[in-house]
C-alpha cells in the first residue's frame, strides 16, 4: 500500500519502520529536519519537510494517489484538518487520526461523533484515542495479578497474558507437557517463550526456566490457574493508589472506582477540585505522589497497587521507585520515552506502561490487510500477536477445512487458538478451521506478516 504517515515523533518513527519492513510505500511528514533524516539513514522510505495540514506538502506526499492517510502529528488539529484536506482534495480512501483531548471525545468509540467519520466535519474514518487504551491496558493488568501484558481477543472471550517464570512457580523445571497434567481441567497453549530476549518456540519437551517471560493463550476464566503454574499465585488486587489526576488519572479512576477501593493524589488545587466532583468514589488527595509523608500517611504499605500516570516520564519513575521501597505490593509506571522501559522495567518498577506501544497496536489492527481483525505489539515491538478471520471454503480458502498441523505457516509463526461463535478452541494439531472462525496466532518473525496476511486472503471467486 502507498501510505502517508503525518508526523516522525516516537509513534510515527516506529509505525513506518513496522510498515516499510512489510514492502509498503511509506512517505513520512513532519517539520523537524533533524527527525526525519535520522529515518531516512535507517530506512528506505520518502520523507517530506513541511506542515503536514498544509494541501501543498500533502500533495508532494502524493496524497494524490494514496491508499491511506495516518495523522501523528503532536496536535490533535493538525491531524483532524490534515484528513479533511486529504479527504476534500484527493479522496484518500482510508484516513485515520490521532486524537488525544477528551474535549473532542463526543462518544467512547467515535463512530457516533458527528466531528468524525461519514459526510460530516473531519471525514476521519478511525479515531486512535491513546490516552483510552493505555487506561484499557492499565485495567486489563489490575484485573490479572501477576501479569505483564494482557491481551483481549474475539472480545475478550480469550487472552493472550505474558508472565514471567519464578523458582517457586510450580512448572519451572520440568517440561511444558507437564502442564496438562498439573492442570487436566484446563485448556490453555503456550505462544512463546522469551529467554534473556530471545524468542523460543514452546515444544512440549521445552524446560521452563525462572526468569522466563511466557506468553500463553486461554480463556478468561482459566488465566489464574496457568498464571498459578509459573508463579506464586498473587491476592486479587482491592487497594488502588493513582499518582496523577490528568486525562488517564481520571479515566482510570472512572473505570476502576466501582470495583476497588481507590485513591487519587494530584497536585493541583483547580484539577482536585474538578476531579472531586468528577468521581463518585473515589478519594481525592491535593499533593506529591513523590512526598514520603504523604504516602506514608496514606499507608503505602497497604497498597495493593500504585499506578504513576502523570505527564512526566521522571517524575512517574521516581514515585514508583519511592512508593516501592515504602512497601507498595506493585508499582506500574507510565513510560513514554521508550529508551525508558528496558531500563527500569523488573527492578523497582514492576510494569512500564508504554503510551506507544498501545497506539502501535491499535494503528497496526487498521493498517493490517485483509482478514486481519486484530493485533498487538508485543515485546516492545519484537513480536506480534494476530487476530485473522478465516473465510471461504476448502477450493477459496488455504486454511479453510484444514486441520492445524496441515496448515503451512511461515516460519516463527503459531495458532494458539480458536474462536468459534462464543466458544474458545484452544488449538491442537487435529482441529479443523471452518468459515468465520477466528484464528489467534503469535508471530516472532514480523517480517512475516505479509505472508499471513496471503494466507488469510480468500480466491476472487468467492462470494
Amino acid at each position: 500500500m502507498k501510505i502517508i504517515i503525518l508526523g516522525a515523533g516516537q509513534v510515527g518513527a516506529t509505525l513506518a519502520e513496522n510498515l516499510a519492513s512489510e514492502a509498503n510505500d511509506i512517505t513520512v511528514v513532519d517539520t523537524d529536519r533533524f527527525r526525519l533524516r535520522a529515518l531516512q539513514d535507517r530506512l528506505d522510505i520518502r520523507t517530506i519537510h513541511g506542515n503536514a495540514s498544509y494541501p501543498d506538502i500533502l500533495r508532494q506526499a502524493g496524497g494524490v494517489d494514496a491508499d491511506m492517510l495516518i495523522a501523528v502529528t503532536n496536535s490533535d488539529e493538525i491531524n483532524m484538518v490534515a484528513c479533511q484536506i486529504s479527504h476534500a482534495l484527493f479522496r484518500t480512501p482510508t484516513k485515520i487520526a490521532r486524537v488525544r483531548s477528551p474535549a473532542y471525545d463526543g462518544a467512547d468509540d467515535g463512530k457516533s461523533n458527528p466531528l468524525f467519520g461519514g459526510k460530516t466535519a473531519f471525514n476521519i474514518d478511525q479515531i486512535i484515542r491513546p490516552e483510552q487504551l493505555v487506561t484499557e491496558a492499565i485495567f486489563r493488568l489490575i484485573q490479572q495479578p501477576g501479569a505483564l501484558q494482557v491481551m483481549d481477543f474475539a472480545g475478550g472471550l480469550v487472552q493472550l497474558v505474558a508472565v514471567k517464570a519464578y523458582s517457586d512457580g510450580a512448572l519451572v523445571g520440568r517440561e511444558l507437557k507437564d502442564l496438562r497434567k498439573d492442570l487436566p481441567k484446563v485448556d490453555t497453549r503456550v505462544a512463546a517463550i522469551f529467554r534473556k530476549d530471545r524468542p523460543i518456540i514452546p515444544r512440549g519437551d521445552t524446560v521452563i526456566e525462572a526468569d522466563d517471560e511466557v506468553f500463553f493463550l486461554a480463556a478468561r476464566k482459566d488465566i489464574r490457574a496457568v498464571v498459578s503454574e509459573l508463579q506464586k499465585l498473587e491476592k486479587p488486587y482491592r487497594r488502588i493508589l493513582i499518582a496523577g489526576g490528568g486525562n488517564i488519572g481520571a479515566r482510570l479512576a472512572t473505570s476502576i472506582e466501582n470495583q476497588y477501593r481507590v485513591k487519587l493524589i494530584e497536585r493541583g488545587q483547580v484539577r482536585c477540585k474538578e476531579l472531586s466532583e468528577m468521581l463518585n468514589k473515589t478519594v481525592v488527595l491535593q499533593g506529591d505522589a513523590s512526598d514520603q509523608d504523604l504516602l506514608l500517611e496514606e499507608r503505602i504499605d497497604d497498597v495493593d497497587v500504585f499506578c504513576a500516570v502523570t505527564n512526566s516520564d521522571e517524575a512517574n519513575i521516581m514515585s514508583s521507585m519511592l512508593a516501592k521501597k515504602l512497601g507498595a505490593r506493585k508499582v506500574m509506571t507510565l513510560i513514554n520515552n521508550a529508551a525508558y522501559v528496558d531500563l527500569v522495567q523488573g527492578g523497582l518498577v514492576d510494569i512500564a506502561v508504554s503510551p506507544e506501544q498501545a497506539t502501535i497496536g491499535s494503528l497496526l489492527q487498521l493498517v493490517r490487510r485483509g482478514s486481519i481483525q486484530a493485533a498487538h505489539s508485543l515485546r516492545r515491538g519484537a513480536a506480534e500477536a494476530i487476530e485473522a478471520i478465516a473465510h471461504g471454503d476448502e477450493r477459496s480458502s488455504r486454511v479453510v477445512g484444514k486441520p492445524i498441523s496441515e496448515i503451512d505457516l511461515p516460519s516463527g509463526a503459531t495458532i494458539g487458538a480458536i474462536v468459534r461463535e462464543d466458544e474458545v478452541l484452544i488449538a491442537h494439531d487435529h482441529i479443523k478451521i471452518e468459515h468465520q472462525d477466528h484464528v489467534i496466532m503469535f508471530l516472532t518473525d514480523k517480517r512475516k506478516i505479509t505472508d499471513i496476511e496471503r494466507l488469510f486472503s480468500v480466491a476472487p471467486t468467492f462470494l
